[in-house]
């Protein structure tokens, strides 16, 4: 007597439903932390939700698009602060990203060679990555201060300055903004460019050495264009994380920053927490959301097209 073998049909439906089950909790985490309080601030941007409603913000009035039309209304004075802000941020954004990737890429070209003392000299450049945020912008606080920084002293001492320069306060907030964005960025612009060089052959830097070319001219038909795919990425990511930076001027200023250094991330904090606008707040968020939307988009189709024609 012979026992058939059971049947497989029963085990299909677990194994389709595996994969479902398996994203499930990731799913739920992302409505949670991301898609929720996303719909609620767009929700908010569309009521009148001030400190007078904050008890009972459910009973908030209905507003529509009044706070995006005095948020883009630039001949008032919180559409002309906003853009202003905006303007700030971009300036910002193009000089860390800037200097950020350029130093990031001198870094992974110094270390990407053999040479004694290398493994020594990539943990040094990464150290402002590997350092808690808060911590490494309280130092640089610190570092910047009129009467004991370590920044007026050390330029005191080489005859650079007189020791009592505002590095806080002013035009130079901006600046000093912008250094200690670069010093927290460029070590993970590092990190991503000398990981792609990992992946560039050797061989191609001997046969362009042996036919003569030099170090430029090795970088620029070589390395460049093997590191086109991580580049794309990289920019993106810098671009995204510094104009929405937020960490670095809430530390060094407060909540309320020199006019130079009003990033639109504290401004918004500022309409939402400081003047208690959430709705206004809201809708310049809302903005932002769709202005960084707009700019990736243009920029993945404009990379798009480019490797298409290469």
């Amino acid at each position: 007597m012979s026992v058939s073998a059971p049947r497989a049909g029963g085990r299909r439906p677990a194994r389709r439903l595996a994969p479902y089950l398996l994203i499930l909790p990731a799913v739920l985490l992302e409505l949670l932390i991301h898609i929720i309080p996303m719909l609620v601030g767009v929700w908010m941007s569309f009521v009148d939700l001030t400190q007078f409603y904050i008890a009972n913000w459910s009973e908030a009035p209905y507003h529509g698009l009044t706070a995006y039309r005095i948020a883009l209304d630039v001949s008032s004075p919180v559409g002309k602060g906003l853009a202003h802000s905006f303007l700030i941020t971009a300036a910002y954004t193009l000089l860390v990203l800037g200097v950020s990737w350029s130093f990031g890429m001198a870094a992974a070209l110094v270390v990407h060679r053999s040479f004694r003392g290398r493994g020594f000299f990539r943990t040094l450049f990464l150290v402002p990555y590997a350092m808690p945020i808060y911590a490494g912008i309280i130092t640089w606080s610190f570092m910047l201060q009129r009467d004991n920084g370590l920044v007026n002293h050390v330029l005191k001492s080489v005859g650079l300055g007189n020791g009592d320069t505002f590095w806080l306060l002013g035009g130079n907030a901006f600046w000093s903004a912008v250094v200690v964005a670069i010093w927290r960025s460029w070590p993970f612009a590092f990190l991503m460019l000398l990981a792609g060089l990992q992946n560039v052959s050797e061989d191609q830097y001997d046969a362009a050495s042996v036919d003569g070319a030099s170090i430029w001219q090795q970088v620029r038909y070589i390395t460049m264009p093997s590191l086109r795919s991580v580049n794309v990425v990289l920019i993106l990511m810098l671009f995204l994380w510094t104009f929405n930076d937020f960490n670095t001027p809430f530390v060094l200023f407060g909540s309320q920053p020199p006019s130079s250094a009003d990033l639109v991330s504290i401004h918004i904090y500022g309409a939402s927490f400081i003047n208690w606008n959430f709705g206004l707040g809201s809708a310049m968020s809302v903005l932002l959301l769709l202005f960084l939307l707009l700019v990736t988009a243009c920029y993945l189709l404009f990379v798009n097209r480019r490797s298409r024609r290469a």
